[in-house]
């Protein structure tokens, strides 16, 4: 009977687990691979070429969430539960033709855990956080039993195995309070986390190295063993498109930059700042002095794509800011072509909203950050970069996120024109060749890949 390794994943971290897949597939491309999700088909469109991949779309759940489930963050977990009898008829159907040596499910994906046990298939979380992240979440069972008071009230630093100290305050919000319905969804993955066959991470052994250690030894599952983890990201993007993305007007802009001169600020998908924040963030840019491209979209309230294209960028930005920037700074409306853009000669830092996928993006590209976390685990992850990783500097802000555009301007001065900037840029770069290291043959991404392919039984 032929075998396979299912992967399952919401579609919010399907492109960071088609990452994983298509490196599985490159160096065993004998392993047939399964992805699940209820994405659409045009988003595995990466995956269209590879033989050894195949995607089986699951249908949409017959009823939805219960109206009291609003939470963004509690339809990831809640979609899935509801998804179980879709997912239980997939695997038996896979099951009679293959033999599904691993279940790889995304830790959004962790109501299918109790599914692919019942059918004695061995589970493996993915990790999509990182080496810290993972810390973090196999520890938060610890800290539910030893910290009494809700996270959200405690006051102080949590002392994690493996990671920096990290504030309560920047502990993800989801998880900090005990009584709500999204922290016993956390509560019970990472308690699954602990019971599964093992664990992939998006990272590798020479960016998390601290991290690494402390699950080796057991340190972040106090009284159990910690199921085997894998660092196998292989970090390096895939090469740029030639076919329309890389003739994008703002490249064709950088293309006419000095060399590591331009600040790119990007924020992801859900990155959007009211319009006082987007004045106050244009008055920081135009007096840093430095060149800067700069994606804009709409604040809160307005039209969101695909009218984004409309937006009146001179009724949103300071009055004349447009021309009196436009020798040395270039804005773009809603979508910039990020991954061109890190890896474009040009760039010289990065101001992100901390966004895992970006910060591996920019890390392989050598381009050292600016993090401005907005959302999810995204200041959790500001500790990780600043004082794990060090390839990034921390933009102070109010409580309620408020950035000033002296705060913006000192920063990115500091990124450009300080030691410690450059030092930050020569730590980037060293981790750049560490990662390209980690996925070449030897490397610690590929020994860690063939310590998980030799695993399945």
């Amino acid at each position: 009977m032929e075998e396979t390794i299912v992967l399952y994943s919401t579609p919010e971290h399907l492109d960071s687990m088609l990452r994983i897949a298509k490196f599985i597939a490159k160096h065993h491309q004998d392993v047939p691979l399964t992805i699940l999700s209820t994405a659409s088909t045009s988003a595995v469109a990466s995956i269209a070429a590879i033989p050894s991949i195949a995607y089986h779309r699951l249908s949409d759940v017959a009823s939805p969430p219960p109206n009291h489930v609003t939470n963004p963050i509690e339809l990831f977990f809640e979609i899935p539960r509801l998804q179980n009898p879709i997912l239980l008829e997939a695997l038996e159907e896979i099951s009679k033709k293959s033999r599904i040596r691993a279940f790889v499910i995304d830790f959004f994906c962790n109501p299918a855990f109790e599914v692919s046990k019942s059918l004695n298939i061995p589970t493996y979380f993915y990790s999509s956080t990182g080496g810290y992240g993972l810390c973090a979440f196999l520890y938060f069972p610890t800290l539910h039993e030893t910290i009494r008071e809700d996270i959200g009230t405690f006051n102080g630093f949590l002392e994690i195995p493996g990671c920096p100290r990290i504030r309560s305050s920047d502990f993800p919000s989801a998880m900090h309070f005990r009584v709500s319905n999204i922290y016993k969804h956390f509560l019970d993955t990472s308690i699954n986390m602990r019971r599964s066959d093992g664990i992939l991470v998006n990272s590798f052994d020479a960016l998390e190295p601290e991290a690494k250690d402390a699950i080796v030894k057991d340190l972040c599952t106090p009284n159990s063993k910690t199921p085997p983890v894998y660092f196998i990201d292989p970090v390096i993007p895939e090469s740029n498109s030639k076919d329309g993305v890389t003739e994008h007007e703002c490249l064709k802009w950088l293309d006419l930059q000095p060399t590591r001169s331009v600040i790119f600020l990007c924020f992801g998908r859900r990155g959007l700042f009211s319009a006082e924040q987007l004045k106050e963030m244009a008055v920081g840019l135009e007096n840093c002095d430095h060149r800067f491209l700069w994606a804009v979209r709409s604040p809160p309230g307005k039209p969101p794509p695909p009218w984004q294209e409309e937006l009146d960028l001179d009724a949103i930005l300071p009055q004349g800011f447009l021309e009196r920037t436009r020798n040395r700074g270039f804005v773009l409306k809603s979508w910039a072509p990020q991954k061109e853009v890190l890896s474009h000669e040009s760039v010289g830092g990065f101001v992100t909203h901390c966004g895992r996928s970006s910060t591996l993006e920019s890390v392989s590209f050598g381009v050292p950050m600016i993090c401005w976390p907005l959302y999810a685990e995204q200041k959790m992850q500001r500790v990780f970069m600043v004082e794990g990783m060090k390839v990034a500097l921390r933009l102070d802000m109010a409580d309620d996120g408020f950035v000033t555009a002296a705060e913006l301007e000192k920063r990115i001065r500091e990124l450009m024109e300080s030691e410690n900037g450059n030092w930050v840029r020569q730590r980037t770069a060293e981790m750049k060749n560490a990662g390209k290291a980690a996925a070449e043959k030897g490397g610690s991404s590929v020994v860690n890949l063939e310590k998980f392919i030799g695993c399945l039984n």
